[in-house]
């Protein structure tokens, strides 16, 4: 018999693998009706669990009729205390499929937390308090409360204070109130480790280890990720009892709702690019991934300035200013939000038909989480990828992350947009008709300057009408002309790079190396400075140099191999005497990285690794 956490026992431990067609991160947590069921229809699919009817009340009044396969396959191994390891993508329903059980083996008279969630950003930690209050509606006496940086400390010391028995924050945040003593766990039941891999990605591991090392030593432990790396798998296996084991696999014919493209521009004409993307993909709300901070705020600077109405999310936005955003966002105050992949996890807005990934993310997972914005609550979405020569050949990857090919797209032409912008003129003047915007007094007003100016100027209804048009335009011209030339790049194999934004002429830093090796013979081996590396290149150690009798051609031979780079993209090397310097691409994905660090060079490890600062 194997020892549950919770005192119960178990004959076996039990791997469920269920096979289900999803779409990509949709974000419903079951199945909704798609109208309003007639009596308790709603709720049967999940009576079979044997939930309360205040729980079963719920879920019929937000609409669930039958549990999705991940909550079919855990909620029955959760009811019985044991711990699980689920594998699942955003929008399965897993959600729920933790937080229900939870819910159902809650004292609501034990006021200290009896459950703790942990999540890797602030927008999820919000987006699962609210599922549990939502749930639990008609429980009385429970309350959840959200912690996460960026919020008041004292006000949450408060709530903790006044008694709670769902906490779900970030992971820093919850070590802060541990250690200050303001977070009583000592009578926790379960704790959930909710998007384990992206913990792991965003460096959080160690602190959930540390929370794990501080709980009670007979308590429930459910971990769900998307991916199931090594690291966190040792997780599972160190602090999870006889885990239920549940993988729930995506189909890839039905894998996605979303449209991809990708658009092969050089990096100098991206803000340009972007711009005319904007103008022919007519949509409700658009969300613009960028790496960096700076790339937010210049390109939102940008699109302002062409009239877009635009909003900022990034590291540096406070947390009461980013909740304020994002709704904005979802009422339609805001267009246009460019963010960094702070805001790829957690963020649920149905109104989002586009993601522009401006910027190629650093791993499939991070570009799997970013489209996944759009077509969410089973409608369609559009996602396109900026891509610039040198970031070509990490195509492959993204596509195999999907499932699908991602299609190529040209920069819309003058044509393109000038149709567009006919469209919307025609969309809005119909809409204005059908529903006018102004009350019946502002439109008597506007009717008789109408016909005073008619009068006055002897003008007929159609004269009117386009000097009203005009009058619209703002003195900005209807239809686009001039250059339509953006210097896109036509792919014809992977490596190709070519014009501004092709990498550093290698040819010229071979020769450099030859001076270099004349400079070392004359006694400075490389004490010649070289300066910063250019602004799309990374700087690299390799434990290789001169004693090696080690080449420039060398190292640019075998990392070329390994990672698929044209010479051309492998900038300045400077050689020293035990260990030498290299200059490759940003943005390099770590399963490369990790390839290269494994590579070697006259029969010795090159070991890899990036030089700070």
């Amino acid at each position: 018999m194997t020892e549950l956490s919770n005192g119960g026992s178990f004959t076996c431990s039990v791997e469920i693998n269920a096979s289900v067609e999803t779409s990509t991160d949709l974000p419903v947590e079951s199945t909704p009706a798609d109208t309003k069921p007639a009596d308790d229809k709603a709720s049967q699919g999940f009576a079979r669990f044997g939930f309360g009817p205040e729980l079963l009340k719920a879920l019929e009044a937000i609409g669930y009729q039958e549990p999705s396969p991940i909550q079919k396959a855990a909620i029955p191994e959760l009811l019985l205390g044991r711990d699980l390891v689920g594998q699942a993508q955003t929008g399965t329903g897993k959600t729920a499929a933790f937080a229900l059980p939870m819910l159902a083996a809650l004292d609501p008279a034990e006021r200290k937390p009896q459950v703790l969630v942990l999540a890797p950003t602030r927008e999820l930690a919000l987006q699962v308090a609210d599922a549990f209050n939502s749930y639990a509606t008609h429980l009385s006496g429970v309350r959840t409360l959200a912690i996460y940086g960026g919020a008041d400390f004292r006000d949450q010391i408060h709530q903790l204070k006044r008694g709670v028995q769902i906490v779900v924050g970030t992971p820093g945040r919850v070590m802060d109130h541990m250690r200050q003593g303001t977070l009583d766990l000592s009578n926790l039941r379960a704790l959930v480790l909710d998007e384990a891999d992206e913990m792991l990605r965003m460096g959080f591991i160690d602190d959930v280890e540390w929370v794990l090392e501080q709980l009670p030593e007979k308590r429930q432990v459910v971990l769900f990720s998307a991916t199931m790396p090594a690291e966190i798998r040792r997780i599972s296996q160190k602090y999870l009892n006889a885990p239920a084991e549940i993988t729930i696999k995506q189909k890839a014919a039905d894998a996605s709702r979303i449209r991809q493209r990708f658009l092969m521009v050089h990096a100098p004409h991206k803000l340009a690019a972007l711009e005319r993307v904007l103008e022919a993909e007519t949509s409700e709300g658009v969300i613009i991934f960028a790496r960096t901070k700076a790339i937010t705020i210049t390109v939102a600077e940008s699109l302002e300035q062409h009239g877009y109405d635009v909003a900022v999310l990034n590291g540096d936005v406070p947390q009461a200013q980013r909740e304020r955003t994002i709704e904005r966002l979802k009422s339609g105050q805001v267009d246009v939000l460019v963010a960094t992949d702070v805001a790829a996890r957690g963020l649920d807005v149905d109104r989002i038909g586009l993601v522009i990934n401006y910027d190629i993310p650093f791993d499939s997972e991070a570009y799997v989480h970013r489209i996944g914005r759009t077509g969410r609550a089973g409608r369609s979405g559009d996602a396109i990828l900026f891509l610039t020569p040198r970031e070509r050949r990490f195509l492959g990857g993204l596509e195999r992350a999907v499932g699908k090919p991602i299609e190529e797209m040209e920069v819309p032409s003058n044509a393109t947009i000038n149709q567009n912008r006919l469209d919307r003129m025609r969309s809005k003047l119909t809409n204005c008709l059908q529903t006018p915007s102004s009350s019946d007094q502002e439109r008597a007003l506007l009717s008789e300057i109408l016909q005073r100016v008619a009068q006055e100027q002897g003008s007929s209804p159609e004269q009117l009408a386009l000097a009203a048009l005009e009058l619209g335009l703002a003195g900005k011209p209807l239809l686009l002309q001039g250059e339509e030339n953006f210097h896109q790049v036509r792919p014809s194999g992977p490596g190709r790079d070519s014009g501004r934004d092709g990498g550093r002429d290698f040819g010229r830093d071979r020769g450099r190396g030859r001076e270099m090796g004349r400079d070392a013979d004359r006694g400075l081996r490389g004490e010649r400075p070289m300066g910063p590396p250019e602004d799309h290149m990374e700087r690299f150690r390799v434990e290789v140099g001169w004693r090696d009798r080690i080449k420039p051609g060398n190292i640019v031979g075998a990392i070329a191999n390994e990672a698929g780079l044209n010479g051309r993209s492998i900038g300045r090397i400077q050689i020293f005497d035990t260990h030498s310097t290299v200059d490759l691409p940003k943005g390099m994905p770590d399963e490369v990285f990790q390839g290269l660090r494994q590579l070697r060079v006259m029969n010795k490890p090159l070991q890899l690794s990036r030089l700070q600062g």
